[in-house]
Parts: C-alpha cells; sequence; structure tokens
C-alpha cells in the first residue's frame, strides 16, 4: 500500500506504508514525544495482531531521489479500525520536528480511503477540546463536530469533541 507524494512546502516526499511490527517502537517514541493518551507498545502490538480491521499507516519522508531521509526514521503514524461499516481513527501524531509539512492529513487521507475501501460509511474520532491544531486538521480533511464526550480524557482531565465524516453513501 506504499505512496510516495509531495509533502506540503518542501521539496521532500511522504510515503505512506502499513504499519508493522518493526515500527512499534519508534511509534510508541511519537506517542510520548507528542503527549497522546498512552497506549504503549504491547497495545498497539495487540491491535497490529488484531486481525484485517486494523488500518495502521507509518510515514517516512524520502528526499527528491526517494532516498529516505534520517535513516528510514518513521515522520508519523496513524491507527484505526473499521468496526461493522465504521472507520474509527484511534491516534495520530506526528515527530513535533516534521510537523506543518502535510504529514498528518497524508496520514489522515490514507486512512479515510482504506476505511472507504472496506466499505466503512462514516469515519469517527474523539479530539482533546483544547486541541485547536488537530481539531483544524480534521477539518481540513473534511470531519465536522457531531458531539462532545464530557471527561473523556484524563491526564489531564478534558471533554473530547466527536467528529465524523462522511466516506460514502449507503448502498
Amino acid at each position: 500500500m506504499a505512496q510516495t507524494e509531495p509533502a506540503t512546502n518542501t521539496r521532500l516526499k511522504v510515503s505512506i506504508e502499513r504499519m508493522t511490527e518493526h515500527d512499534l517502537l519508534e511509534v510508541v517514541e511519537i506517542e510520548k514525544t507528542c503527549g497522546l493518551s498512552p497506549w504503549g507498545w504491547d497495545s498497539y502490538h495487540r491491535e497490529l495482531s488484531s486481525g484485517p480491521h486494523a488500518v495502521m499507516l507509518v510515514a517516512r519522508i524520502k528526499d527528491e531521489q526517494g532516498v529516505f531521509v534520517d535513516e528510514n526514521k518513521i515522520a508519523g503514524f496513524i491507527v484505526s479500525r473499521v468496526i461493522a461499516d465504521e472507520l474509527h481513527i484511534n491516534n495520530i501524531a506526528v515527530r513535533p520536528e516534521c510537523q506543518k509539512m502535510g504529514i498528518g492529513t497524508r496520514l489522515l487521507r490514507a486512512a479515510l480511503a482504506d476505511g472507504a475501501g472496506r466499505r466503512a460509511l462514516m469515519a469517527f474520532l474523539e479530539v482533546r477540546a483544547s486541541n485547536g491544531p488537530a481539531q483544524k486538521l480534521y477539518e481540513r480533511c473534511g470531519f465536522r463536530t457531531a458531539g462532545r464526550r464530557k471527561g473523556y480524557y484524563r491526564d489531564p482531565a478534558e471533554d473530547a469533541l466527536i467528529m465524523s465524516i462522511t466516506l460514502r453513501s449507503r448502498p
């Protein structure tokens, strides 16, 4: 499923690939660096091993010649899952030094396309009510606020906004 597209505002390219077990240490490192609610290696491994419903992707940056930058290091990741006819986005993160390059957008769009290809009609996610940059990313990709979950997050305690997007119409 590797896709390579130009990154925004740079001459670098972004390669989106399926996550493997070999990626998990870096995924956990990015999770910690970005301050996500911790899943940890075991949870990501369980999800990766859970079968065909998991949609787990990583992004790597390539230079103009198509050579991976920074020793093939992962720039970002997304973890989602198709449940019935819905795609649930669980986690998305991009290394701080790789942000503002369109990587989050590429990851999200690739996961949405994958979910639609698996017959998902809608996609859903939760985002911290205070996380304006993430909300803007989701809105740029077509998500709209559908509701609020009071006290959803801990450490620190905070409400979550539920956001959704229609991927395709019912047959």
